[in-house]
């Protein structure tokens, strides 16, 4: 995993938002691909939201690229390009959580805050909450604290993600006993499936009409209209004489 090799935030960064509910091996490629059209963060802030969205097409969850592109931008406009390491001026940025803002601060500035994601949590609930279900991550994170190292939280946490995937092949997956965990639904047929293709579409015919769009992709108008208004509230899309396209920039 090329991220683990670097310690360059931008990088770092990057790997965090492509990661989030996406597979290792989908996102290994397009890692690649991404910084090769985009090498640094002012790039990225300073690109066309078309091409970023184009580059990102094939990792899903389109919202993430956008929020992305804000971050950047966010980064470039008040921390003049450099990524800020505390986890409060992370925080403030868009698009990132307190998983993602723990993440960067430990493994871009070895910061050692304790941080709990899918493999982690599978690692604590294996060895401490035997024949518990429900289990809430406010129960985890002590142990997170107290286990945590110091002096290397990076090749710590590194090592605690491997273990839980080494569990989560070896063993009923322990994460499914925690209170987040949520059985993902099928993509195939889903509204989520509908907003990617229609995207992909606008990307490749700009201008469609919600109609025309509708009769690309052959299914219901009224479901068309309704995800390009959302979509043009999230700030993906913009209007023109009842025609849609990606927007180009986000301000």
């Amino acid at each position: 995993m090329a991220w683990r090799n670097t310690r360059d935030p931008y990088s770092i960064l990057l790997s965090e938002f492509m990661l989030q509910q996406t597979q290792v091996d989908r996102v290994k490629t397009k890692y690649e691909q991404f910084l090769s059209a985009f090498p640094t963060l002012t790039d990225l802030a300073g690109a066309a939201l078309p091409d970023v969205l184009n580059v990102w097409q094939g990792l899903g969850y389109n919202r993430r690229a956008v929020s992305l592109k804000r971050c950047a931008e966010e980064v470039v406009k008040r921390f003049g390009g450099q990524i800020p390491q505390s986890i409060p001026a992370l925080l403030s940025l868009p698009g990132i959580g307190p998983y993602t803002a723990r993440a960067v601060a430990a493994f871009a500035f070895d910061v050692p805050e304790p941080l709990i994601e899918t493999n982690i949590r599978a690692v604590f609930i294996h060895f401490f909450f035997h024949g518990y279900e429900k289990i809430a991550d406010q129960e985890i994170l002590p142990l997170v604290a107290a286990t945590l190292d110091q002096n290397n939280p990076r090749d710590w946490y590194y090592g605690l993600m491997d273990y839980g995937v080494m569990l989560k092949q070896t063993h009923s997956n322990p994460a499914r006993r925690s209170n987040r965990h949520i059985k993902q639904s099928c993509f195939a047929g889903s509204n989520r499936q509908l907003r990617s293709l229609m995207l992909r579409a606008l990307l490749a015919s700009p201008g469609l009409t919600s109609s025309g769009l509708a009769e690309f992709l052959n299914v219901e108008q009224e479901a068309v209209e309704k995800n390009l208004g959302v979509m043009e509230r999230e700030g993906f899309l913009e209007e023109t004489g009842k025609r849609y396209q990606v927007r180009q920039h986000l301000h």
